[in-house]
């Protein structure tokens, strides 16, 4: 995927909590949650808007 968004170190291991299973799936809407903020990475506190977001606590 040519327009993937960055992660750093941090928010790639909070991306490893979540169940493998689903990780893909997480991924993709927390990049396109950041690309709407207009983010140019994923950072914890993107991840972390994105997880309220969605729901998850």
């Amino acid at each position: 995927m040519s327009d993937a968004i960055a992660w750093t170190a941090e928010a790639e291991a909070k991306l490893k909590e979540i169940p493998f299973f689903v990780r893909p799936a997480a991924r993709k809407k927390i990049e396109k949650f950041a690309l709407e903020l207009g983010a140019t990475q994923i950072t914890v506190e993107v991840y972390d808007q994105a997880k309220q977001k969605f729901g998850e606590k």
